[in-house]
């Protein structure tokens, strides 16, 4: 059985600095990325940022980067989405990942709807829907920083076939997100971001991070999950006899862009009901403020583990084989690796899991 291709969604509107964002992703990822870039009105610009940027060896740039401008994505989704996500999984052992940069008009959710689509659902996963938006812009009122522009991009795109106000395409790419960026944190004083934060938290679904950056500095973890290099077992990613900080984006001069995550492992050894877990982790995350999750849930009875790959309110679960080096409890158990924003949640998240099951064990 192979592993499932991660495909993370870049969205946001115009100018908000999403191909800045893919391009700080490609370069310090240490990921085999493959890239779907539509913006439509700007014909053939990002997709030379991006190709320009050395993300991978020239060789292979026509392999690994296809550009889509006949329109709103979200709108050609029969027509450009599908086959060229099926030529991209043509190569799909050569892969970590693929990240779709869409249109400023774009809605996500008919691309979520693609992805569930029997000719590719079981070969790739949602690993998050990012949305970009202007913190300047949004901080000043206006949900985009050049009206006209984007209203320009909408003229020029004759595919369309959604109408939506500025404020609706805004309001419905936030309420999509499992991630937000807020751009140009560096014009935004701390108050500021503060009370963007309090506004945007009612725009978007209840876990859903939100984090300030400048200059598309992310750590790539954040957005893209914690598979440096390649898809590797948990094992060889993370320490799992103690729980350590990772970096965090130390390029940043004011304090408020600094991100701080802290990497920890939740493991337990008893069986569980997974119905129970994919209910439970999404609060816990939500609670505990928890920015990622992956792992394994090692069911009785079942051959493969359950994986677990979690981002914001969002929790994919399928069937897949483990390394034979994975760990592998007798009875059952689970294997978590989280990003969050404190110190000490992998203790609380394993008190919370421990006392359910047993629980649900009693009833």
């Amino acid at each position: 059985m192979n592993q499932r291709i991660p495909v993370t969604v870049i969205t946001g509107f115009l100018g908000t600095g999403k191909t800045t964002v893919l391009r700080h992703l490609l370069l310090h990822s240490k990921q085999r990325l493959a890239v779907m870039v539509n913006e439509f009105g700007s014909v053939g610009l990002d997709g030379d940022l991006i190709r320009t940027c050395g993300f991978c060896p020239e060789e292979e740039i026509e392999g690994r980067l296809v550009e889509l401008n006949n329109g709103c994505l979200c709108c050609t989704v029969q027509d450009d989405f599908l086959p060229t996500m099926e030529k991209l999984l043509g190569r799909a052992d050569d892969l970590d990942g693929i990240v779709i940069e869409t249109s400023g008009l774009a809605l996500p959710r008919p691309l979520l709807q693609a992805i569930e689509w029997p000719a590719v659902r079981n070969r790739i996963f949602v690993n998050g829907v990012v949305t970009l938006v202007d913190g300047e812009a949004v901080s000043a009122g206006s949900p985009v920083g050049d009206l006209l522009a984007l209203e320009k991009q909408r003229a020029d795109d004759p595919n369309i076939d959604h109408i939506n106000s500025v404020q609706d395409l805004f309001s419905n790419q936030l309420s999509s997100a499992d991630l937000v960026l807020i751009s140009r944190a560096d014009k935004l004083s701390t108050n500021q971001i503060d009370n963007l934060k309090t506004h945007l938290s009612e725009l978007v679904r209840s876990g859903t991070p939100l984090l300030p950056t400048t200059y598309g500095n992310i750590n790539p973890e954040i957005v893209l999950g914690m598979q440096v290099g390649s898809r590797k077992d948990l094992n060889d990613d993370h320490d799992h006899d103690h729980d350590h900080d990772h970096d965090h984006d130390h390029d940043h001069d004011h304090d408020h862009e600094h991100v701080e995550i802290v990497s920890e492992n939740v493991r337990l050894e008893l069986p569980f009901d997974p119905v129970l877990i994919e209910k439970l982790l999404p609060k816990l995350s939500a609670k505990y403020k928890v920015v990622r999750l992956k792992g394994r849930c090692w069911l009785p009875g079942k051959v493969f583990p359950l994986q677990l790959q979690m981002v914001g309110p969002r929790l994919s679960t399928w069937f897949e084989k483990s390394p034979e080096e994975a760990w592998r409890p007798k009875s059952g158990g689970i294997d978590l690796v989280i990003l969050t924003f404190n110190a000490g949640t992998a203790k609380a998240i394993s008190r919370e899991l421990l006392q359910a099951a047993l629980e649900n064990k009693d009833e």
